[in-house]
């Protein structure tokens, strides 16, 4: 999603939100992710879409000031402002989905159908083994993602669930460094249980990054935690979103839209909450 165009869009949304959840729900609660594990770890190359989410603007450092500076991208893209739809839909054909490769392959409309069934069934719902998906004729997601692109993106949501998701009301509250350190072992604890946390990564009220990512692994490194990232931008190469143990703080390297630095995180699609 990154930033909004305007960027006041996503800053009312949000406002939005927790004006109405704001009068039950707790300012100050801490992520603490679900109890479901899973088999097998989130995979990247397998289990991410093939496809990125485009960026409209191309940014830039300019060479006087230093600033991170944006114009538009021409011609513009035809699939963008979809990262929260796309993190999710990953996390709901790792979840609810299975691959199976030696079954014929399908027509469109059946795959269609699939898709729809797959992303229907919420991320918040466990499913038993016996009852997930059967996507016939791929391996994953990375393949069948790659063979029937235009229909995935039909059927994986629009780019308003970026704008409206339920976990927006949490960016326009503070996050105090005992949350974020709250948070840092939640992710970890859940990505040792196989299941990939999807992150909103935010720095409110400014938006310089208002983002989805999935989270797939994790490793100490220096006194700090790096977590392996599936950027719904960037299909082909995983990034790190890393939490420094001594300032309690999240940062995201820079990268296309973000010049990096600081940004604060917490897990959405895990509870009805968020």
């Amino acid at each position: 999603m990154f930033k909004f165009r305007p960027a006041v869009s996503a800053r009312l949304a949000a406002v939005a939100v927790a004006l109405a959840l704001s009068t039950f729900l707790q300012a100050g609660c801490s992520t603490s992710g679900s109890d479901a594990s899973f088999s097998r770890p989130f995979v990247f190359g397998a289990d991410n879409f093939s496809y990125p989410n485009d960026l409209m603007w191309v940014y830039y450092k300019d060479p006087e000031t230093g600033k991170f500076r944006h114009r538009d991208r021409k011609p513009p893209p035809d699939y963008s402002h979809h990262c929260f739809a796309v993190a999710r839909s990953a996390r709901q054909f790792f979840q609810h989905a299975r691959f199976d490769p030696t079954l014929p392959k399908a027509d469109e409309a059946t795959y269609r159908q699939l898709i729809r069934r797959v992303v229907k069934t919420s991320p918040r719902k466990l499913l038993k083994d016996d009852e997930r998906i059967v996507i016939p004729g791929f391996t994953n997601l990375f393949t069948f993602s790659h063979a029937y692109e235009k229909q995935l993106k039909a059927e994986c949501g629009g780019a308003w669930q970026s704008y409206f998701q339920r976990g927006h009301w949490r960016m326009v509250f503070p996050f105090s460094r005992h949350h974020q350190e709250k948070t840092a072992a939640s992710f970890r604890e859940s990505i040792e249980q196989n299941r990939p946390p999807i992150v909103h990564i935010v720095q409110f009220p400014q938006l310089s990054i208002n983002h989805a990512i999935v989270l797939f692994d994790v490793r100490e490194k220096d006194g700090a935690l790096e977590f392996g990232v599936y950027d719904p931008y960037n299909p082909r190469e995983p990034t790190t979103l890393t939490f420094n143990r001594e300032e309690r703080q999240f940062y995201f390297p820079a990268n296309d839209y973000f010049i990096g630095g600081k940004a604060d995180a917490y897990e959405v699609y895990y509870s009805w909450r968020y």
